[in-house]
C-alpha cells in the first residue's frame, strides 16, 4: 500500500494486492483526512471493489468521478 501525488496533483492511493475489506477501509480512512474538492485515484485489483467503492462513494456523500478497468486492475477517481 502506498500514497502518492500524480503530475497533476490527485493524491493516488495503490492498494493493488489487499483484498477486501482493506480496500475500502484505506480508501475511507484517507477520504476523511482530506478537505472537500480534493481529488484522489484509488488503484487496486479486488474484483469486490466493483460493488463497494460506489457503495462507499453513496455513503460518503462523495464523487465517483469514473472507475477504469485494465487487465484486472480497477482505477477509482474520487472526489470528496
Amino acid at each position: 500500500m502506498s500514497e502518492s501525488i500524480s503530475e497533476d496533483k490527485e493524491i493516488i492511493l495503490d492498494l493493488i494486492g489487499f483484498f477486501c475489506p482493506v480496500p475500502i477501509h484505506e480508501t475511507r480512512k484517507l477520504l476523511d483526512t482530506l478537505d472537500s474538492g480534493v481529488i484522489i485515484q484509488v488503484l487496486c485489483d479486488d474484483p469486490e471493489t466493483k460493488h463497494d467503492m460506489p457503495a462507499l462513494c453513496d455513503r460518503l456523500g462523495v464523487k465517483l468521478i469514473s472507475l477504469d478497468e485494465n487487465s484486472g486492475e480497477f482505477i477509482y477517481k474520487i472526489r470528496k
